[in-house]
């Protein structure tokens, strides 16, 4: 059991919980900063949890849901206040509504998350800021302690389990919910080199022209939200197949660490998805996930069957040998 100890202290209106592991600080930090690696052990066992969005960076979100045993969910959010990478971070902790809007009949807290190095591993602090006493209590009462508790009684699982989230594992995907599917793939570079590697039309064309014996012949990138983006690829002479193109509008940014845009297969009768990207530091490089929604559990399925993953795999391996590891 990590958990050592756990102080409520109803003069300063805190709770902080001190629990320690026979891992490095980095090994700790990059499982509460990889969304595949926090759900696994954020929820209580009989409460799994589900995160929909995870970034780690100030101003950013994090959109999560807890499955209980009838089905029923549980909904919060972090707000990120401030990130000192591998050693803290402070996030205000919420409830959210069904809609994704803040509970407002439910306390809001400021939660401070401390990483430190021991002789043994490392140690992780956990002090949750009240704004009552009142709220503390209904917290509390809540099972926040024991639900806490049982939570960090998975993390072993998680930090031990070297292999699933190596740098070498290639192209993931998980299934989110019927029309959402995130992909994920660590890749040896940093957040800024990897941003860059989207968005300069020179360094796309290194990498960016899908497989083998394709060239990338059309390439507008946005910058700001609105403006719009368009990809056109063609067979090279010799190669079957009909050139493509791919458009889409910007929605949201913050380099170097979040982008949201649509995007949809240029002649094609069929909605658009909505794809959010971030890019989040760890051990060996930057993970980057990507959160695609379909409109329908049907076309999500038609496009996977097309081969994507396998071809965003080639363009990752090229990405990581053509233009990162020249940096």
């Amino acid at each position: 059991m990590p958990v050592t100890s756990v102080d409520k202290d109803l003069d300063q209106l805190t709770l902080t919980i001190v629990a320690e592991f026979p891992v490095s600080v980095r090994r700790l930090w990059d499982a509460y900063v990889d969304p595949r690696q926090i759900e696994r052990f954020w929820g209580p066992p009989t409460w799994p949890a589900t995160f929909t969005r995870h970034d780690v960076f100030p101003g950013g979100r994090t959109d999560y849901y807890m499955t209980g045993p009838d089905g029923s969910r549980a909904r919060g959010y972090w707000e990120f206040l401030a990130v000192d990478e591998g050693r803290s971070f402070e996030v205000l902790d919420g409830f959210t509504r069904d809609d994704g809007a803040p509970d407002t009949d439910l306390p809001t807290t400021r939660m401070v998350f401390t990483f430190e190095a021991t002789d043994a591993g490392s140690r992780l602090t956990t002090t949750s800021h009240f704004g009552s006493l009142s709220e503390l209590e209904q917290l509390v009462a809540m099972g926040m302690e024991e639900g806490t508790r049982e939570a960090m009684s998975q993390i072993d699982a998680v930090v031990g389990d070297d292999a699933t989230f190596a740098a070498d594992t290639g192209t993931r995907t998980q299934h989110l919910d019927d029309r959402t599917v995130r992909f994920t793939r660590v890749l040896r570079g940093t957040p800024q080199q990897i941003w860059d590697a989207h968005h300069d039309p020179a360094v796309l064309d290194r990498w960016f022209h899908g497989p083998d014996g394709w060239a990338l012949v059309g390439c507008r990138v946005a910058s700001e939200p609105g403006q719009t983006t368009r990809f056109e690829w063609a067979p090279e002479e010799g190669v079957e197949g009909e050139p493509f193109a791919l458009t889409g509008e910007l929605l949201e940014t913050d380099p170097p660490h979040r982008e949201v845009f649509t995007e949809a297969m240029e002649g094609a009768d069929a909605p658009p998805t909505r794809n959010e990207q971030t890019l989040t530091a760890v051990e060996g490089g930057t993970l980057l996930t990507l959160v695609i929604t379909y409109a329908s559990a049907e076309l999500r399925e038609m496009i996977l069957d097309t081969g994507m993953v396998d071809g965003m795999e080639v363009g990752y391996r090229r990405l990581e040998s053509e233009v990162l590891s020249a940096a």
